[in-house]
């Protein structure tokens, strides 16, 4: 059984947020990348990378 503690669905959530952000066309490419830094990094701990 694999654990999923709170902290897990705290960054799941985190990273949809992101990736709604993500869709907003009216984002200028410094927010665009600055936005993808944050997922990878979201990415990273949660090992989805």
């Amino acid at each position: 059984m694999i654990n999923y503690t709170c902290a897990d669905y705290r960054i799941e959530m985190i990273l949809l947020s992101l990736r709604q952000r993500l869709q907003r066309e009216d984002l200028s490419e410094e927010e665009r990348n600055d936005i993808i830094l944050q997922m990878k990094k979201l990415e990273a701990a949660m090992e989805l990378d």
